[in-house]
C-alpha cells in the first residue's frame, strides 16, 4: 500500500498552466506506475496520463497530449503533472493513483488513490 497526497491545483485563466505533484508515502515509491486520473462536476472519472515505475514510459489521454506532461523524482517519491495551455474543460478535480501494473488507463487497476486537487480554469 502506498499512501498519495496531490497538491498543486488553483484557479487560473485560459491559456495558463500549473504543476500537480503527487506524493507518496508507504511502500517503495519506485515499485508504482502512478497514474492521474480527474473527474468533472457531473462527469465520470477519466484517465489523464501515467508513467511507468522507472520513468521512461508514459502514456496520454488524447485530450491532453502535446499540452500535458507527466514526470516522477524517485529520489523524492514524487509524481508531476506539468499542465500547459489549460482550457475550462481541464477543469476537475485530479486524482493521482498507484498500480502495480505497467502504465494503463484502466482505472481499475489503480489501487491506491490520493484525495485529488481542484483544477478550475476561467475564460
Amino acid at each position: 500500500q502506498v499512501q498519495l497526497v496531490e497538491s498543486g491545483g488553483g484557479a487560473v485563466q485560459a491559456g495558463d498552466s500549473l504543476r500537480l505533484s503527487c506524493a507518496a508515502s508507504g511502500r517503495t515509491f519506485s515499485s508504482f506506475t502512478i497514474g492521474w486520473f480527474r473527474q468533472a462536476p457531473g462527469k465520470e472519472r477519466e484517465f489523464v496520463a501515467a508513467i511507468s515505475r522507472s520513468g521512461q514510459g508514459t502514456i496520454y489521454a488524447d485530450s491532453v497530449k502535446g499540452r500535458f506532461t507527466i514526470s516522477r523524482d524517485n529520489t523524492k517519491g514524487t509524481v508531476f503533472l506539468q499542465m500547459n495551455s489549460l482550457t475550462p474543460e481541464d477543469t476537475a478535480i485530479y486524482y493521482c493513483a498507484a498500480s502495480l501494473t505497467g502504465p494503463t488507463s484502466v482505472s481499475a487497476v489503480y489501487k491506491d488513490w490520493g484525495q485529488g486537487t481542484q483544477v478550475t480554469v476561467s475564460s
